[in-house]
């Protein structure tokens, strides 16, 4: 185990890319954020706008039919497909082809969605973000590890963590784990908390931005979205993941002093995360 590198401004100033004067949303990247289940709808709805706010040019959402309506009022910006179930995903299948997928948040557990996402696993060959029920879905079948391709960015928090690596005694026996876990299916893990920690092999990157208001229910799910839009936009995995937590946090810090934590929740995340990118535009 190497010792932490800290996510400073200065480290993020040279991951950052300002878009080109040029760009237009075709050249910006096409994310898609496939999840969903009744009663987890909003899951989605975050994860969507969030990659659209992280600069994505296109997003389109994949849901259960329940989930239509809801998330093209919600964000009308973002496209919809729908899995031919009302309830749950059943059959993941989408005639585009996204830069980036980030999967998992609010898709549940059921025994159709499981099936689902172990045959949509097995065909993907590009890095994708794992969420949220589709880590649970993993750490019930730790074989399907070896589907996820190489550098995808998987994103649990503690207890998730715990599903797929096994309980730990303390801090650094869990960063091992971690570490263990990233070096044997050559995967990025942003293990979530305060701090958070992007893990990639031996290496552990501490995030310095961030504060309590985001111990809310959703905010998950915006890193999610942020970490997906990144990608699509042709960052790489590992830049994508540490921006991410980076402006994730940055947001909640430029917030709080306007706001407090109390009323803080997952929605502000994405109100403030234009101002988070303004102070990496401004140095």
């Amino acid at each position: 185990m190497n010792l932490p590198v800290s996510i400073s401004a200065s480290s993020i100033a040279q991951i950052y890319r300002v878009p080109s004067a040029n760009a237009h949303k075709g050249t910006l990247g096409h994310a898609l954020i496939i999840g969903g289940s009744y009663g987890k709808i909003g899951a989605v709805c975050l994860a969507s706008k969030a990659a659209l706010k992280s600069g994505c040019g296109l997003v389109t959402a994949f849901l259960p039919e329940c989930g239509y309506s809801i998330l093209q009022t919600y964000v009308p910006e973002v496209m919809v497909q729908t899995d031919v179930h009302q309830k749950h995903i059943t059959h993941i299948q989408y005639p585009i082809q996204p830069s980036a997928i980030g999967i998992g948040p609010g898709i549940g557990q059921e025994p159709q969605t499981q099936k689902a996402f172990h045959h949509w696993l097995q065909q993907q060959t590009q890095p994708i973000v794992i969420d949220a029920d589709a880590l649970n879905i993993l750490a019930q079948n730790p074989d399907w590890l070896s589907f996820i391709p190489a550098q995808s960015i998987l994103t649990p928090h503690p207890k998730e963590l715990e599903r797929l690596i096994g309980s730990w005694k303390n801090d650094d026996e869990m960063l091992q784990k971690t570490i263990d876990l990233s070096q044997k299916h050559q995967l990025v893990v942003v293990v979530k908390g305060a701090p958070s920690r992007v893990v990639f092999g031996p290496n552990i990157h501490l995030n310095t931005t961030g504060n309590v208001a985001l111990a809310t229910a959703g905010s998950g799910d915006v890193l999610t979205g942020i970490i997906t839009g990144l990608l699509a936009q042709s960052y790489a995995p590992l830049e994508a993941a540490i921006l991410g937590v980076y402006l994730h946090g940055k947001a909640a810090d430029i917030a709080v002093p306007e706001m407090g934590t109390q009323a803080f929740i997952a929605s502000d995340i994405l109100n403030y995360l234009g101002k988070a990118f303004l102070t990496l535009s401004l140095g």
